[in-house]
């Protein structure tokens, strides 16, 4: 019994080398809903023997539950996972499946065909070296089509076959193919896919599937399995080494390393290599792999690397060659798909991480949206869901990265939103805008605390928000009032006087007012680095944008004073005649009536003007600013 095990262990040890020895392929399968992905997806698998006796039983049994091919194999139940899905006959979740054959491991990655799902398609895209659009030939080119290939050439995926399914149902005819393939071509061209190989099939037939069909003997190219197998492998092992260091393994006092996937190039004992964005050098003293210690590492190889030096680095940052450093900037040309059903805001504040280091950004300008259709350039203030832009992008601090066609992992990079913590959008960054490397801080020795010593006081920014009416502009008056009285040093940045100057071009549109909200509190910042106490009196209806102005000030400068009086209280006073005008309908995009309102959360001082008179709420206000001692007692 020993010999036979120690047999089976030797001989599943000598498969698994031997699987590990060949080339391994990722494709994304895409297109409009109903083209037959999971069918095809399905059939390959079958056809290429990739199914074990109780996965083909299990499908021929949901078959019968499930399915939508009369009494044949549903193959798409294979890839169609989810019982909703199932139910549906659609895609919803992204389904990965993985089988070999002589040549070749795959990795199938299964994406759905909804508009609605575009985001799933996006992730599943953002992992391929290859990918089948399908087209279904009744239907031909649709609008969805488009939008995927458009998507897959701006991932950087240059391995395409256009897969023209469900020949059988238009009788083979190889009119309707070429003028499917006719149309596709120019638009193909225009997107940079200048080379693509398309394929008639019938993936309920298994036709030209795995072999080539004797159905359509016009056709004298490859199988969709032949094509797959044929794919060149596109990693290079002789590119500069690059990795981002996901985490510090520090097991115990002796030991420190860097650990992370290596994303592209060779690592070897004795390399010099430098950590960005703090420039230093060392040389690699280790690789430690979970085999143990290794003379060299690859592209995809999950390593710990330990440093001759003792040199401080942490997660986010990136370990590369020193003789071939990237580039560091912090403003970008970039493509970008959005897919949140929030629109994207220009100005608006976002987590961007790009590899494991995560920092604050903003999209600066929409320089343009894409037309899926025909690919023209159109003028627009925001992106809404599945929607493809060319943007400026802004981050707080330089970052390392390299052009997206050069490196999808130095290149690429997501949106975050900062309050839901959602995934909002996948970026591909073009190049560096010039003025990343033209415009540099300047030093200058007098700073915000010298400046507020002289005036006897700190500086902070005193942010009051709340509907209009509430009385923010009333307690904020008065706040001042007193504050000068007592010899401090203060301005008062009021909501409607701006807008009288310094936003003068601004309306009130979501994207005017995040724009509004951003030139104040840059405006209020730069008060508070003169050593003064700003008050803002600004309805600054959107969380995101409070947020973005807090990070911009120095820890416990910001001071956010939520006004909080009741909607029917505002419209009763009324001050403006404003609220009259919106319920009239002659006034558009008012907070509170046809505009969100988005009450902070967790701010410093809640004001209530029922519960108190103005004198007792200004007295809470100056108590708080004593506290933080940022006057005088």
């Amino acid at each position: 019994m020993r010999a036979a095990e120690q047999t089976a262990r030797r001989t599943l040890h000598e498969f698994l080398a031997h699987q590990a020895e060949k080339p391994s392929l990722r494709f994304v399968t895409c297109g409009s809903v109903d083209d037959g992905k999971s069918t095809l997806m399905g059939r390959l698998l079958y056809e290429a023997g990739a199914l074990l006796e109780d996965q083909a039983r299990a499908v021929e049994r949901d078959s019968r539950r499930y399915g939508t091919a009369g009494d044949n194999v549903d193959y798409a139940l294979l890839f169609d996972g989810l019982d909703a899905e199932r139910q549906q006959g659609i895609t919803i979740d992204v389904a990965y499946r993985y089988f070999s054959t002589d040549r070749r491991r795959f990795t199938v990655i299964d994406t759905p065909g909804h508009e609605q799902f575009t985001r799933n398609m996006v992730t599943g895209a953002s992992n391929a070296d290859a990918a089948v659009v399908l087209v279904d030939a009744r239907k031909g080119i649709l609008p969805q089509t488009r939008r995927h290939a458009h998507i897959v050439s701006l991932l950087g995926v240059r391995h395409v076959v256009l897969a023209v399914n469900k020949m059988d149902q238009v009788e083979y005819d190889q009119q309707r193919f070429e003028a499917i393939v006719a149309e596709f071509r120019p638009f193909a061209a225009k997107i940079g896919l200048d080379a693509f190989t398309a394929i008639p099939l019938s993936a309920l037939r298994g036709e030209n599937v795995v072999r080539r069909s004797p159905a359509m003997p016009w056709y004298r190219g490859p199988a969709l399995l032949e094509w797959l197998e044929a794919v060149p492998d596109t990693r290079a092992d002789d590119e500069a080494f690059r990795m981002w260091v996901q985490w510090v393994s520090r097991p115990n006092q002796d030991f420190r390393g860097l650990a992370g996937t290596i994303a592209h190039g060779t690592v070897r004992p004795g390399d010099r290599v430098r950590i960005l964005p703090s420039g230093k050098t060392s040389a690699v003293a280790r690789i430690v792999t979970l085999e143990g210690d290794v003379e060299s590492a690859t592209a995809g190889d999950a390593i710990t690397l330990t440093l001759r030096d003792d040199i401080d680095a942490s997660r986010g940052e990136a370990v590369v060659a020193d003789q071939d450093p990237p580039e560091q900037a912090d403003q970008f040309h970039v493509s970008l798909v959005w897919m949140s059903e929030e629109p994207l805001l220009p100005g608006r504040g976002y987590l961007v991480k790009i590899g494991s280091r995560t920092v604050v950004g903003q999209v600066t300008d929409i320089r343009h949206r894409v037309d899926v259709n025909d690919l023209s350039h159109l003028a627009a203030k925001r992106l809404e869901l599945n929607e493809i832009g060319v943007v400026n992008l802004s981050l707080d601090r330089p970052v390392p990265f390299e052009a997206y066609a050069k490196s999808k992992i130095f290149g690429g990079f997501i949106l975050i939103d900062r309050l839901s913590n959602a995934t909002v959008g996948c970026g591909m960054i073009d190049y560096a805008l010039r003025r990343s490397a033209n415009i540099q801080w300047q030093h200058i020795e007098v700073d915000r605390q010298a400046r507020a010593s002289l005036m006897h006081q700190k500086s902070c920014v005193l942010w009051f928000t709340g509907l209009s009416g509430s009385g923010k502009s009333t307690l904020a008056n008065l706040i001042e009032k007193r504050l000068h009285a007592a010899g401090n040093h203060t301005y008062l940045v009021d909501g409607d006087n701006v807008r009288h100057g310094l936003n003068k071009d601004l309306g009130f549109t979501p994207e005017d007012r995040v724009e509004n909200v951003r030139r104040v509190g840059e405006l209020a910042r730069l008060m508070a680095d003169a050593g003064l106490i700003v008050l803002v009196s600004l309805i600054s209806p959107f969380r995101n944008e409070r947020q973005t102005v807090r990070e911009r000030l120095d820890t416990g400068e910001f001071i956010e004073v939520f006004v909080d009086t009741p909607l029917a209280e505002c419209e009763r006073r009324d001050p403006k005649g404003l609220y009259r005008k919106a319920r009239a309908g002659k006034l558009a995009n008012f907070t509170g009536i046809d505009s969100p309102y988005e009450a902070p959360l967790d701010p410093e001082l809640v004001l209530r003007t029922m519960d108190a008179p103005p004198e007792k709420l200004v007295d809470r206000v100056l108590e708080e600013l004593r506290r933080r001692q940022i006057i005088a007692s």
